[in-house]
C-alpha cells in the first residue's frame, strides 16, 4: 500500500471502481453507466472492456478499446501487473519494499549513496523538482510526521510535542542527494522516511498506460489508479474522456472535465480530517510546519501526465491559492480548480486560465 504524503488522501474523481482482487471483465460497453464516463460509441471493430484489481491500497481501473476479449485481457493484466510492480517498489507500507530498504540503509553509520531502480528514481528527480519549485509545499521526506498524524487520527490526540519536533528535523526535500549520473540516492539524517503516496500512484496510471500503448498496439484507453486518473486517446467516435470532479460541498453542482491524453489528480478532505479540542485539522499536511491545515478544500489538477498532476495537486493545496495556480500555469497544458469551503458555509472557487478549456459547458 502506498502511504499519502503528508497524509495527502485524496479524493476520487467519480470514475466508479469495481472492487475485487485479479482482473475483472466487463464484456462490450457493460457497466460503462457506473463507471460515470459517456457511453461508449459503436463505431468500427473494437469494443469497450474494463478491468480492475487492488493495488497501492486502492482500487486500480483499466478501461480500453480492443478487437477482441483476449486481446483486452491480456493488455489489461499487463497493465495492471505493472501497477502491482510499482507498488511493491515504492510502498512505505511494505517492509521490504525498494523504497523501505533505501531508508532502512541509512539507519545506520552509512552515508555512502545507494543505487536505485529506474523507476525509483525518476519518481524521485520529479518529488525534487515539485519541491522546489513549491518551496517545500510538496516533499516526500514527510514520512515521519505523517506516522504521527495517523496516530493522531486514530487517538484525537495532538502529536507529542518531543516526538513532533524530532520527526521534523527528519524532513526537508534538500536532505534527499540524487546523483542523476550513477542513479543513486543519499539520505542526509539517520531515521528518514520518503512516503511517496503523493506521487507514485500518478506514475503508475502513466506507467500502466505506458505498457497499453507500447506492449500491445492500445491507445484509447484510461488508467485510474483510486482518484489518479491518466488518458490515452478518447474512445471511438469521441473527442475526449468524461471524468467527473468529486464536489467539495454535497450539494455542489457536478462538473465535468473532457480529456484525452492528458491527466487528473484531485486532494481534497471531504471525509479525512480529525477533530482535536474543537478544531478540525485536515489530513492535508503542511510539510513546512508539519501541521494539518484547517480550512476546507479541495484541488483538481491537469496535466499531460499523471505524476505531474498527482505531485501538483499536493503542492497546491498546501500553498496560497494565487501561488499554487501561478505554479501550475508555469507548466504546459496545465490547469487547476481550487474550491474553499468557509466556515459559514460559503463556497469559494478559483481557477487558472486553461482550466475552462478542459471544462465541459452545459
Amino acid at each position: 500500500m502506498i502511504g499519502a504524503a503528508g497524509l495527502l488522501v485524496l479524493v476520487q474523481l467519480q470514475i466508479h471502481c469495481m472492487g475485487g482482487h485479479g482482473s475483472v471483465l466487463w464484456g462490450g460497453d457493460r457497466g460503462a453507466a457506473q463507471a460515470g464516463l459517456a457511453p461508449a460509441s459503436e463505431t468500427g471493430p473494437e469494443r469497450r472492456y474494463e478491468f480492475a484489481a487492488v493495488h497501492m491500497g486502492t482500487t486500480c481501473r483499466v478501461t480500453l478499446y480492443a478487437a477482441s476479449a483476449e486481446r483486452a485481457r491480456q493488455a489489461a493484466d499487463a497493465a495492471l501487473a505493472r501497477i502491482g510492480f510499482l507498488d511493491d517498489v515504492m510502498s512505505d507500507y511494505k517492509p521490504h519494499s525498494e523504497l523501505n530498504r533505501l531508508c532502512r540503509a541509512f539507519d545506520g553509520p552509512n552515508r555512502l549513496p545507494v543505487r536505485v531502480s529506474t523507476d525509483l528514481f525518476v519518481v524521485l528527480e520529479e518529488a525534487e523538482r515539485v519541491s522546489r519549485r513549491s518551496e517545500g509545499a510538496f516533499d516526500v521526506t514527510v514520512g515521519p510526521l505523517s506516522i504521527l498524524w495517523r496516530h493522531a487520527r486514530r487517538t484525537q490526540e495532538l502529536p507529542d510535542p518531543q516526538e513532533f519536533a524530532a520527526a521534523r528535523r527528519k524532513v526537508g526535500y534538500e536532505k534527499v542527494r540524487l546523483e542523476g549520473r550513477l542513479q543513486t540516492v543519499q539520505l542526509a539524517v539517520g531515521g528518514m522516511q520518503l512516503d511517496l503516496g503523493g506521487i507514485a500512484k500518478g506514475y503508475a496510471a502513466d506507467a500502466a498506460l505506458a505498457v497499453l500503448r507500447e506492449q500491445f498496439g492500445i491507445r484509447r484507453a484510461l488508467v485510474a489508479v483510486g482518484g489518479d486518473i491518466a488518458c490515452g486517446e478518447p474512445p471511438p467516435g469521441e473527442r475526449a474522456w468524461r471524468v467527473q470532479i468529486a464536489p467539495l460541498r454535497r450539494n455542489q453542482p457536478p462538473r465535468w472535465l473532457r480529456l484525452a491524453n492528458a491527466a487528473v489528480s484531485t486532494s481534497g478532505d471531504l471525509e479525512q480530517f480529525v477533530v482535536i479540542k474543537g478544531v478540525r485539522y485536515s489530513h492535508v499536511l503542511d510539510p513546512r510546519t508539519g501541521m494539518g491545515l484547517t480550512g476546507r478544500r479541495s484541488v483538481t489538477v491537469i496535466a499531460p501526465r499523471g505524476i505531474q498532476a498527482d505531485s501538483l495537486t499536493k503542492a497546491v493545496s498546501v500553498l496560497p491559492p494565487e501561488k499554487g495556480l501561478a505554479l501550475v500555469e508555469e507548466i504546459a497544458g496545465a490547469a487547476a480548480y481550487i474550491a474553499v469551503l468557509e466556515e459559514d458555509g460559503r463556497l469559494i472557487e478559483r481557477s487558472s486560465r486553461r482550466f475552462a478549456e478542459y471544462l465541459e459547458q452545459p
